[in-house]
């Protein structure tokens, strides 16, 4: 089992950047993909990105390709999203999941979730 912790969520204009983190428990993180999932109010949760157990590969949404990067630090059992250009639609809350098996861009293939980071971008 694995708890999963956010952090680096915040308020930031239109064209901003956020680096957005999530720390895991446990001793065997390298053994998940990560994925990066965001809910903005009165919409479903939607992918952002995911992250395959050593960080080799990487998937993401249409929304944010060329604009946000996913990438893991197994040695620090951290998944980070690097959160460039960012755009009103951006503003949700964040969160990360794991799973014991490849990477998916499916929020109900992941086992394990986060509480959340909320992100807010201004225009």
């Amino acid at each position: 089992q694995v708890q999963l912790v956010e952090s680096g969520g915040g308020l930031v204009q239109a064209g901003g950047s956020l680096r957005l983190s999530c720390a895991a428990s446990g001793r065997t993180f390298s053994s998940y993909s990560m994925g990066w999932f965001r809910q903005a109010p009165g919409k479903e949760r939607d992918v952002v990105a995911a992250i395959s157990w050593g960080g080799g590969a990487t998937y993401y949404a249409d929304s944010v390709k060329g604009r946000f990067t996913i990438s893991r630090d197994n040695a620090k059992n951290t998944v980070y999203l690097q959160m460039n250009s960012l755009k009103p639609e951006d503003t949700a809350i964040y969160y990360c999941a794991a799973r014991r098996s490849i990477p998916t861009m499916k929020d109900n293939e992941y086992d394990y979730w986060g509480q959340g980071t909320q992100v807010t971008v201004s225009s």
